[in-house]
This record gives C-alpha cells, sequence and structure tokens, in this order.
C-alpha cells in the first residue's frame, strides 16, 4: 500500500515537474520572440502606395533594428523611420523657409511618432536635386529602375532643381512612387536617430517572398 502511495506522488510530481517546465519553455519562447520584435527584427505593413511598385499596400516586411546602431543606411537602402512633426501638419512643412524651386533643406525639430518607410537616396553632404521625379546627385541623374515616374510630367511636386546639400548625419528619404510620395522632398532630411531601421526582407504576400 504505502509502495502504491509513493508511486502516486511520484507521477504526480512528475506531471507537476512537467507542467512547470511547459510553462517556462512557453514564457520563455515568448519572451524570447517580444525581445527580438522589439530588439533585432520587427514586422510593418506597407500602409500606402508611395513606394510601388516596389512595395505594395498591405504588403509585409522585415526590419532589422540593430544593424542601425553601428552603420547608418546608405543611398538605396529601404528603411522605417520616424518622420519630422512636419510631415504630418497638413500638406507637410518644412522646418526653414524653403525656396519654392527647392527640396526642403532641414526637418521640424520636433520627431514624429508615427512610422514611415521610404528609401534613402542622399545622405550627409551630398547635394540634391529633383527634376520630373529623378534624383540629380552631386550634379549627376541616378538611374533608378526600381521609381515609377508615372504622373510626374507637368506635377510641379516632381521638380525640385534648386539644389540643396544634405546636412551631416542626416538623410535624405523618397518614395519609389514618385508622384504619390510625402517625403523629404516637402518636410526634410531625417536625423539618423530617428531611424529605426532597414526593411531586408518580404514575407506576405507569398509570391513576393524575398530579399530586397
Amino acid at each position: 500500500m504505502k509502495l502504491k502511495q509513493a508511486g502516486e506522488r511520484f507521477r504526480q510530481a512528475a506531471r507537476r515537474n512537467q507542467f512547470v517546465e511547459f510553462v517556462l519553455i512557453i514564457a520563455l519562447a515568448l519572451g524570447l520572440a517580444f525581445a527580438i520584435q522589439a530588439f533585432v527584427v520587427k514586422p510593418y505593413k506597407i500602409p500606402s502606395a508611395s513606394m510601388e511598385p516596389t512595395l505594395s499596400i498591405g504588403q509585409r516586411v522585415l526590419v532589422d533594428r540593430i544593424g542601425n546602431d553601428f552603420f547608418g543606411p546608405s543611398i538605396g537602402d529601404i528603411v522605417v523611420f520616424h518622420p519630422p512633426a512636419g510631415a504630418v501638419a497638413g500638406d507637410g512643412v518644412c522646418g526653414v523657409l524653403q525656396s519654392p524651386n527647392e527640396p526642403c533643406p532641414r526637418p521640424t525639430a520636433k520627431e514624429a511618432s508615427i512610422n514611415y518607410i521610404k528609401r534613402v537616396v542622399a545622405v550627409g553632404g551630398d547635394t540634391i536635386a529633383i527634376r520630373g521625379g529623378h534624383v540629380i546627385l552631386n550634379g549627376k541623374r541616378q538611374n533608378e529602375p526600381f521609381a515609377s515616374f508615372a504622373g510626374c510630367a507637368g506635377d510641379p511636386s516632381c521638380t525640385y532643381s534648386t539644389p540643396i546639400r544634405v546636412p551631416r548625419g542626416y538623410y535624405f528619404m523618397m518614395g519609389d512612387n514618385r508622384a504619390n510620395s510625402d517625403d523629404s522632398r516637402f518636410w526634410g532630411p531625417v536625423p539618423r536617430g530617428w531611424i529605426i531601421g532597414e526593411a531586408f526582407a518580404t514575407y506576405w504576400p507569398p509570391d513576393r517572398i524575398g530579399f530586397f
């Protein structure tokens, strides 16, 4: 009888240990998932058509949050960032007085809490102008096979032919859909500290899975 009771107690203790182990494994997995999303890789859903044809509305991408701590983004990278507060003020507000024929040279001082996704087209020290939606970087028109210029003919928002110099530590952002993108042309370049990370892969929809 004592042996039977001891065996039952042993089985109950084993079941309790298995349950505790299971709970710990689930908690560890959830904690690891939250830590990865918070500090390493974060999913992001494309909210607008500003990055078409590269990224469509509803498409999902993965954003590397740790790489920006060591290396700033380069020209051509697609990044998620906090825009200046001027970006969400009506049609966009430049941080300084802006000539009608030049892109915004400085953002407003305050950072907005929302997220934007755009492509880096110029970095600190570069000069940039835009003609017909095409980037003129340091005096040279860039080859941009990823961009769409449809709708730019006759659209003044696609042409800012007076060059500006991007301040050191700042990044000039533009959407690939040049006639339909709210970007640095209107509210200025973005400081590195406001950049969340680089989009490095897309995982939804399935027919567009891949790396950038």
